[in-house]
């Protein structure tokens, strides 16, 4: 995919020390405007396949955070029910319908440049998926979260296909943890009473 204009974006290297804290302060950032703004939900779009190492990385978060458990937090797309172009029109017409006011996350790996590998994007703004492998997709989301998995401009399915699984892997878990603490510190922020409505087990 490529990345249309955005508002802000911040590169975080996941091979830094600091990785989780400039990867969880971007994501809140992005996210608490779009609830100052009024979002009424909060939609994770983790677009990919399984079928493929270098396009696994939305499926991959969405596999970690499926067990998130708040009443107006929403995923789509994980390893066993993932997102990805023969279903994605399908999946925005559901989240558009079926949720309030909805700040649409959107999650993918993309290819880059080869100094950018290994870094994730987090950005305001909306990305364009499948256009790295030509596939003409509408732009989805409020903000985005892409990690560049691997350098492109050549045969670029094929380095899709060839990607090493330790960088998504990485890549997936600064992201997986990321979510979950930010979730986590806007539940517990008293100037945002109830915005994510956390669930009990028994309620589940």
């Amino acid at each position: 995919m490529f990345l249309k204009p955005a508002i802000k974006q911040q590169y975080v290297n996941v091979n830094s020390a600091l990785a989780f804290k400039n990867f969880s302060d971007s994501f809140y950032s992005c996210l608490h405007q779009g609830i100052v703004n009024g979002c009424k939900s909060i939609v994770f779009v983790c677009i990919g396949t399984d079928r493929s190492t270098g396009d696994s990385l939305g499926p991959l978060i969405g596999y970690k955070i499926s067990n998130l458990r708040y009443r107006n937090v929403h995923i789509h797309g994980n390893l066993e029910n993932p997102v990805h172009a023969k279903n994605l029109d399908e999946v925005m017409a559901y989240i558009k319908t079926a949720y309030e006011k909805p700040f649409i996350i959107a999650i993918d790996a993309c290819l880059g440049r080869v100094e950018h590998v290994g870094y994730l994007t987090v950005g305001e703004g909306s990305i364009k998926p499948g256009s790295g492998v030509n596939k003409n997709l509408a732009p989805v989301g409020d903000m985005f979260v892409t990690g560049i998995v691997n350098f492109g401009g050549f045969m670029d399915f094929l380095i899709l296909q060839n990607t090493r699984l330790s960088v998504v892997m990485k890549m997936a878990d600064i992201v997986a943890m990321g979510i979950r603490y930010v979730l986590w510190k806007i539940d517990n922020d008293p100037a945002m009473p109830g915005m994510l409505c956390s669930l009990n087990t028994e309620e589940v």
